[in-house]
């Protein structure tokens, strides 16, 4: 299959990069060649493409969807393959990209455009960047209820291209679960839209779903709208340690009852070790809860009532030593986009989570591993330099318990050794009848995403 794409790729008829042409479109100062704009740019291509090929000879920023779509309008007649971006936080993210003549940045696509407070949407730009979406909110006592990697420079579009989401997951749900609407540029530069301003539309199509987590290869969004929340009153976690079975006990037992914690999650020994500044050896539950003052205060009494009735350690945590301890988790769980850090997305039945952190345990006992209690999702991160057969042993162990790891970040010479994305089975099939229909030409992100679309 990827022998397919790339050939068809290389059949296409490909025109020089037009510098004047890009320059008339979108300005001379939005057109440079990849050292111009930032070596940023060059080492992330460096590692995001396959080994061997030609880099993009130059990148754009166009500072609207119009000149975006002339762009794209551009590169469509021409034949150029062109990859889309935001701030390039998570341009390694994916598989090998096998061509790319333009590197196509939202990074100047960057205002806010509508904030209804009194309905909780707002609308904003692909470029916006999520820390300072963050910030306006906060002065409506409002949030978006993501927490990416990156979260300093990962812009919106980047974090809907990669359905990038953490912990929150399990009070609020993924990233389609917050879109409302898109406005995107296709691949032969029409602009198109789909969804609205408001939380119920008429069911149709679901053009929000497929373009989340399609890695830009459906085409380039340019505006999101998306539901928000109010802030909450208060706000406190606990960590509870101990004998896994028991630990397992709270889990269900939080499951089961009316308990609402807007994160809750299983640590790996070596996660909770550096998260505590002291050495276990079995995994640790993290849960959050964030409601009124009175709310927060009885449920985390109830989870240290619990832990203690079933001799656990339950510690708990506000203020600066909550906020830190979260944010140190989301530092070590992006990995700081090291190049010779492996960045996984993993997928298990949620009862067979301690099965995994067992595996992992006996396997590779440095992985700092995260999943999900509720949905079974998580992250596995390697901060130092590991095997391919490695992962395709953690891959097999996911998929006989139903579910799957995805390589999102890893070497060019892991991801030659393996699909980063695994067997998709039958899916692969209509993937790629979206594509075709979305890019029938392949000019976005070749190579990027399942199958080698």
């Amino acid at each position: 299959m990827w022998e397919r794409e790339i050939e068809m790729h290389q059949s296409l008829s490909i025109s020089p990069i037009n510098w004047q042409e890009l320059e008339a479109i979108a300005g001379a100062e939005s057109v440079k060649t990849l050292e111009q704009a930032d070596p940023k740019w060059s080492q992330a291509i460096a590692r995001a493409m396959g080994a061997g090929l030609q880099p993009p000879q130059a990148i754009v920023f166009p500072d609207s969807a119009e000149k975006l779509a002339e762009v794209m309008t551009c590169a469509y007649k021409q034949g150029w393959r062109v990859l889309p971006c935001g701030a390039g936080s998570k341009l390694t993210w994916g598989g090998l990209i096998q061509a790319a003549d333009l590197l196509v940045s939202t990074a100047r696509l960057n205002r806010l455009i509508d904030h209804a407070i009194g309905d909780l949407t707002i609308t904003a730009e692909a470029g916006v960047r999520f820390a300072d979406l963050q910030h306006q909110l906060a002065q409506a006592n409002q949030f978006l209820a993501l927490d990416p990697a990156f979260a300093e420079q990962a812009t919106l579009g980047g974090i809907v291209a990669t359905a990038d989401t953490g912990s929150l997951r399990q009070r609020y749900g993924g990233v389609r679960d917050m879109l409302l609407g898109i406005s995107f540029v296709r691949a032969d530069g029409l602009i198109a839209k789909a969804g609205g301003r408001v939380v119920k539309n008429v069911a149709g199509y679901d053009l929000m779903k497929l373009f989340t987590g399609s890695y830009g290869t459906l085409g380039i969004v340019t505006q999101m709208t998306f539901r928000v929340y109010p802030q909450s009153e208060a706000s406190e976690s606990v960590l509870v340690q101990g004998e896994v079975a028991a630990l397992e006990q709270v889990r269900s037992t939080v499951l089961r009852s009316g308990l609402t914690p807007i994160a809750m999650d299983w640590l790996s020994p070596p996660l909770a070790s550096q998260l505590t500044d002291a050495a276990t050896t079995v995994p640790a539950l993290l849960l959050k809860f964030q409601a009124i003052a009175p709310s927060v205060t009885l449920q985390v009494q109830r989870v240290k009532e619990l832990a203690q009735s079933l001799q656990l350690a339950a510690i708990g945590l506000t203020g600066d030593l909550e906020t830190q301890l979260w944010q140190q988790l989301q530092t070590h769980l992006a990995a700081a986009n090291q190049p010779d850090q492996t960045i996984c997305k993993v997928g298990v039945l949620p009862a067979s989570a301690t099965l995994w952190f067992q595996q992992l345990e006996r396997l590779a006992p440095k992985g700092f591993g995260q999943i999900h209690a509720a949905s079974g999702l998580g992250r596995l991160v390697f901060t130092e330099p590991v095997e391919a057969n490695l992962l395709l042993t953690l891959r097999r162990f996911c998929q006989e318990h139903n579910g799957f790891l995805t390589v999102l970040q890893a070497t060019p010479a892991i991801k030659q050794q393996l699909d980063p994305w695994g067997d998709v089975g039958t899916a692969l099939s209509v993937m790629q009848l979206v594509k075709r229909q979305f890019d029938p030409n392949g000019v976005l992100s070749p190579g990027r995403f399942v199958g080698g679309i």
